[in-house]
């Protein structure tokens, strides 16, 4: 028997939701979005995702309001994907999903999740201890971990070696020079 493009028998939240975000590359193409990926080569030679799986991802985003594209080039005509508020809203869940995989399946860690105002590393929930709050989005400083490649092949990778906020566009060498190099090897970003 195939396998169904939908949950219609399904009477639960989850199951609606995975509709839109539970194929394969999706939420790693919103997490990307909210370390400041905003352009498709940039997403391309990060994810090491296939062209045509790429593109309908970025489309099925779109569709569901979860990233808006922005046109930031007219001639030729190129756009961004910028997350909106509903794709805003994923974080928690990629948050809770890391902490998960980190906890379960790996042996450093990637990355550090600090409150920007007073560098206090996140609590499980998003919550800074020292400032008794939920963290916006926007305030939250990602740092490297010692678990990350300290010299990757991709651009956005080396980028995401600095601490960075989050949402704040990525600018690379690849996307200032306007370079289209693609690696074969070495790709991915971790969570």
């Amino acid at each position: 028997m195939a396998l169904g493009k939908d949950y219609a028998t399904q009477e639960c939240s989850i199951a609606r939701a995975l509709e839109i975000v539970g194929e394969r590359w999706t939420l790693l193409v919103v997490r990307d979005a909210l370390y400041g990926v905003r352009r498709y080569n940039d997403f391309l030679v990060h994810l090491g995702i296939p062209r045509a799986v790429l593109a309908a991802r970025l489309q099925t985003l779109t569709a569901e309001g979860i990233l808006e594209k922005r046109r930031y080039q007219e001639s030729p005509p190129r756009d961004e994907y910028v997350l909106t508020e509903r794709g805003i809203a994923l974080w928690p869940t990629l948050r809770a999903l890391g902490a998960w995989g980190r906890e379960h399946f790996t042996d450093g860690r990637l990355r550090y999740f600090r409150h920007a105002d007073c560098g206090t590393e996140l609590g499980p929930y998003g919550e800074c201890a020292r400032c008794g709050t939920i963290v916006p989005v926007a305030d939250v400083v990602m740092e490297p971990g010692p678990g990350l490649d300290p010299d990757p092949v991709d651009p956005i990778s080396r980028v995401l070696l600095k601490p960075r906020r989050l949402l704040e566009p990525m600018e690379t060498d690849q996307a200032q020079s306007g370079a289209r190099r693609v690696p074969t090897s070495g790709v991915g970003g971790g969570g």
